[in-house]
């Protein structure tokens, strides 16, 4: 048996071979394409991961939404030693939790109107699912039909997956899923219509963090009025764009008085530390559902690890700091540095940036171009990857990706959703300055040709195979 010794001492070829033995080893093939797969992480710290030869990446991914906080806050650290420290119990179901009660309370304060009740399992795709039970319970099972948008997120369990717009894979989910286009006020009036007093729900994300869109207020408002007015529980899924990411608290309560039925939440609400979600509901709709005997604990026995200890205790601090730290504002003052950057790069570069889209500190950058030989190679690529229309966007994004990070230290990303779009979502304790190197940087990238960085992003994925 490896003990953490051995673990923290393998080195990097060691870990591609456990992975391929014990894990996936086409994951060790799609990761090695890129610099940071063929390279391990020593320690991170704020904007910074430190490499095991000493080398500083500074890390834009945001955690993929996890790390509003940075790596390894101070606070968030001394919150989990604390709690170890005085071997405070991780909660049974049986025993009323001060940590739970507390986070449960901040959460009510932070949010608008009567948004109150709340409810905490571990994974964003939990806190969907949860929600879209609880607005069923709320119809007594009367109503069958939840709509979502075309090019939802909402996870990847069976339930949140079906949920999901763009699944690569049929799986099967929960029945009566329907469909409106994003966005589309009359799109939503149409599917309501089409299933005339069978809604139970509404499931939409008002910034949509995969695909880089985001819903008007016109939209939002309609949608409130439309789900009051045919008694619809109206959920946004913030579980991305929570916590500043976008330049408000959550992107919905940059409108004064829109107050959805239930919101959900994760990712930085852990403060990179803890799994840890929720979903949060009105008063009157919660109550409804749940709040008699009979149905009191329909669900809490969702997951054995709701309200865990030091989740809620780490959870409760994140909260704290993003409050009094002004995460919000963060998040402006980089999109201060980003929105005009990247518009003067779409300028200067319009052969290889069609857009760029963003608010706060989460920013899409859509690649277009290449040599015109990717048309034949995107045909005759193996597998399936000859069939996705958006094979070409994915490899020049990916050589962007890839030159960024070994020529010039900065991880990025690219999402899997929509027109996949390279990705600059700096956690919220980066500095605007750093963000400003990374716009340089990307700019000096784009400078060389979209085609010699595809030819040298292939021939690394060549020689990472032997």
């Amino acid at each position: 048996m490896y003990t953490l010794d051995d673990a923290e001492q393998l080195e990097v070829g060691e870990v591609h071979d456990l992975y391929r033995q014990y894990v996936n080893k086409s994951q060790v093939s799609l990761m090695t394409s890129f610099g940071f797969g063929r390279e391990l992480v020593d320690h991170a710290e704020g904007a910074y991961l430190t490499l095991a030869d000493g080398r500083r990446i500074l890390d834009l991914t945001g955690g993929v939404g996890v790390l509003n906080h940075g790596h390894n806050h101070p606070r968030i650290l001394a919150a989990r030693e604390r709690f170890a420290r005085n071997k405070r119990m991780e909660v049974h179901k049986t025993y009323f939790s001060p940590y739970l009660a507390a986070l449960s309370r901040n959460l009510a304060e932070v949010l608008p109107g009567d948004l109150n009740m709340s409810f905490l399992p571990n994974s964003g795709a939990e806190a969907v699912e949860g929600a879209v039970k609880l607005a069923y319970k709320y119809h007594n099972g009367k109503r069958h039909t939840v709509l979502r948008a075309d090019c939802a997120f909402h996870g990847k369990l069976l339930g949140s997956g079906g949920l999901t717009g763009q699944n690569q894979f049929s799986f099967p989910t929960i029945p009566g899923i329907g469909t409106f286009t994003y966005g589309d006020l009359d799109s939503v009036r149409a599917a309501v219509a089409a299933h005339s007093g069978d809604v139970y729900a509404i499931l939409i994300e008002p910034f949509s963090a995969s695909t880089i869109q985001w819903c008007s207020e016109e939209f939002l408002r309609g949608l409130r009025e439309l789900c009051t007015r045919h008694d619809i529980v109206l959920i946004f899924d913030e579980i991305y764009s929570g916590w500043g990411k976008t330049g408000s608290m959550f992107y919905f309560m940059r409108y004064p008085d829109l107050i959805p039925d239930v919101v959900t939440t994760s990712k930085s609400l852990g403060g990179g530390k803890s799994s840890i979600s929720a979903y949060v509901a009105r008063e009157p709709v919660f109550r409804k559902a749940y709040d008699n005997l009979g149905d009191s604990l329909l669900n809490s026995t969702s997951t054995t690890y709701y309200g865990f200890g030091e989740e809620c205790a780490t959870a409760l601090e994140a909260v704290n700091i993003a409050v009094e730290d002004d995460y919000p504002a963060r998040a402006r003052a980089i999109e201060a540095v980003l929105e005009p950057g990247l518009a003067r790069l779409a300028k200067e570069y319009p052969d290889a940036i069609g857009k760029v889209a963003g608010a706060g500190a989460l920013w899409g950058v859509f690649i277009d171009g290449g040599p015109k030989i990717l048309d034949l190679v995107a045909k005759l690529a193996p597998g399936g990857m000859a069939k996705d229309p958006q094979f070409k966007t994915k490899l020049v994004t990916c050589a962007v990706v890839n030159a960024l990070y070994e020529d010039h230290g900065i991880f990025a990303y690219y999402t899997l959703n929509g027109r996949n779009p390279l990705i600059l979502g700096p956690s919220l304790v980066t500095e605007p300055i750093e963000v400003e190197r990374a716009v340089d940087a990307l700019g000096e990238v784009l400078e060389r040709s979209l085609g010699r960085l595809i030819t040298r992003f292939i021939k690394q994925k060549v020689s990472s195979q032997w």
